[in-house]
């Protein structure tokens, strides 16, 4: 009589590719097992065998080149070994996720490498902030608006341009086609290529190891949130009663308001109001700080200042906001500015003050999760919460919020909840870029920062007017400073106001990351006639007028 076999999952690390596929797939039949499936996108093999010869298969994928890991046997009966641990009772996955954004997925995926059993709760769209409602979205409408800006201000004399009237609606619904098209391809299908399980409902904990969803209790051996962060209201009376929008509301506009007030000046802020000035509107920027980009060096923030006022949109620095009221279709903003009551009037008003995390719903105290101040979840420097079998991710923490950031931690969450490392985050070196046109680019240290950590600071400021690519471009608005140590002339800050900023400041990050001194990139070849070149540029003028050498002396 045949003995009877049975059908496992097997989590296989090392494949990367289908011919991997093929190698662990002729390595189980070499053992007898049949019904083969190998998934290097899972980072695992699912099989039928006899039970007595599973340490075979497994040293028959050893043997191949891989690394065999857990094993679930698939007909019902428990993962052999018995039941995952953590504090007593069974578990139905060693990861629960709440969430379905950049950190949430990059933590899926790099969990079922490990073999684990991963589900993800979502209570509403799949794909979280960037591909739903922040960075597509925002990007694809910024660039359209950079290229209706283009056609009615083009530099080149003997060119003929010009911009019609802009469909906004036709704008808004290829934005969305984007969106819909991305969110498919980059979360939803890989929902099923990775085996996660998707719940569908708002997650709730109702003690330190259990969630309910949709009335349902689930206990998982560890948990990761992964819930992200919304849109902040700023305390200012009578906002509340006005039709106001966010960021998320404003890119779904179908018509341009003639004029746009915005409270607030950072990212958002400038973004925004940037890409609808340039599609029609007249703009207003309103802010607390008496500069723009407070945080930001002084002359990235002078820079970007000219830039807007050039373009002809307003900035109103150092208010203090009174009231907001609204009559018929007209948003009235009550200010005082350097002691004068001014009223900024606007067919639509947008509120880009900043973000809170979304915890609300959690019920955290039951958790025993503790939480800050303005809610976010807090973490160590292992992403792990006050509860140790509960690990938080992305833009809930309140960290940097960018999608690569919340990728970078969901993916070393789920190593060190599920993959049993100590890996301990490392955010000392985070790029930022605002996509403003010129965009704005740092990663370091300003020049006040390192002063204030007790360095003797060495500073750059090269104009674009000394960059080749700018001259060429006939676009010369906006400057590269670099900020070193003086005793050693290591690079502590690369700062860009540019186009194209965000693609240059990556040889910034490396230059930071890795102690790179000024004579380090001074002594590399730059190609000629990009705006990258300045950075080499930016290195020559701590020592020489680069105005006095020739054009490609970079």
């Amino acid at each position: 009589m045949q003995p009877e076999k049975q059908k496992v999952r097997l989590a296989v690390q090392g494949m990367t590719c289908t011919d991997c596929e093929r190698h662990v797939t002729l390595a189980l039949q070499r053992v007898g097992a049949e019904g083969i499936t190998a998934s290097f996108r899972r980072g695992e093999a699912t099989f039928e065998i006899d039970p007595a010869r599973l340490e075979e298969a497994k040293r028959a994928v050893a043997n191949s080149g891989y690394e065999p890991g857990a094993v679930e046997i698939l007909d019902g009966s428990p993962r052999l070994g018995g039941p995952v641990q953590s504090g007593g009772g069974d578990h139905e996955y060693d990861l629960l996720i709440i969430g379905t954004g950049g950190a949430a997925f990059s933590a899926a995926i790099q969990a079922v490498s490990y073999g684990a059993k991963v589900a993800m709760v979502e209570r509403g769209t799949i794909g979280g902030t960037c591909v739903n409602i922040g960075c597509v979205p925002s990007k694809t409408m910024l660039r359209a608006s950079e290229i209706n800006h283009l056609a009615a201000h083009n530099p080149f004399p003997g060119l003929h341009t010009s911009a019609g009237s802009v469909n906004l609606q036709q704008l808004v619904g290829a934005k969305d086609e984007l969106v819909a098209e991305l969110r498919q391809h980059k979360y939803v299908d890989l929902i099923d290529e990775y085996g996660f399980h998707l719940i569908r409902g708002e997650a709730r904990f109702v003690d330190p190891s259990t969630v309910e969803v949709a009335g349902r209790n689930i206990r998982a051996r560890r948990y990761l949130i992964a819930t992200g962060a919304s849109p902040a209201l700023p305390d200012i009376a009578g906002l509340a009663d006005v039709d106001y929008l966010v960021s998320t509301t404003a890119l779904d506009l179908t018509e341009i308001p003639r004029r746009l007030a915005v409270i607030g000046s950072g990212y958002i802020a400038l973004e925004l109001g940037q890409m609808f000035h340039r599609l029609g509107s007249e703009v207003t920027l309103m802010q607390r700080s008496d500069r723009l980009l407070k945080a930001y060096d002084q002359e990235v923030s002078e820079a970007v200042a000219q830039v807007l006022s050039r373009e002809g949109i307003r900035s109103l620095t150092g208010v203090t906001y009174e009231r907001v009221e609204q009559h018929g279709d007209v948003k009235r903003v009550h200010l005082t500015v350097n002691g004068q009551e001014q009223v900024v009037e606007a067919e639509a008003l947008l509120v880009a003050t900043g973000r809170k995390p979304n915890t609300a719903a959690l019920n955290l105290e039951a958790a025993q999760v503790r939480v800050g101040s303005r809610g976010e979840v807090l973490v160590d420097e292992y992403l792990r919460t006050s509860n140790p079998n509960v690990y938080a991710a992305g833009d809930v923490t309140l960290g940097p919020q960018f999608v690569y950031v919340a990728a970078y931690e969901g993916a070393l969450a789920a190593e060190n909840a599920v993959g049993s490392a100590q890996r301990k985050a490392d955010l000392t070196v985070v790029p930022a870029v605002t996509f403003t046109s010129p965009a704005i680019a740092t990663v370091g240290m300003t020049e006040a920062k390192a002063r204030s950590k007790g360095y003797q600071v060495l500073t750059s400021v090269l104009p674009l007017e000394a960059v080749p690519r700018a001259l060429v471009n006939r676009d010369t608005a906006g400057l590269l400073k670099l900020v070193a140590d003086a005793r050693t002339r290591k690079l502590l800050g690369v700062h860009v106001v540019a186009e194209n900023a965000g693609d240059v400041i990556y040889a910034g990050v490396l230059a930071v990351k890795f102690g790179l001194t000024i004579e380090d990139l001074r002594s590399t070849l730059a190609p000629y006639l990009t705006m990258a070149e300045g950075l080499k540029l930016a290195t020559l003028t701590f020592d020489k007028d680069v105005s006095k050498l020739s054009c490609c002396a970079g």
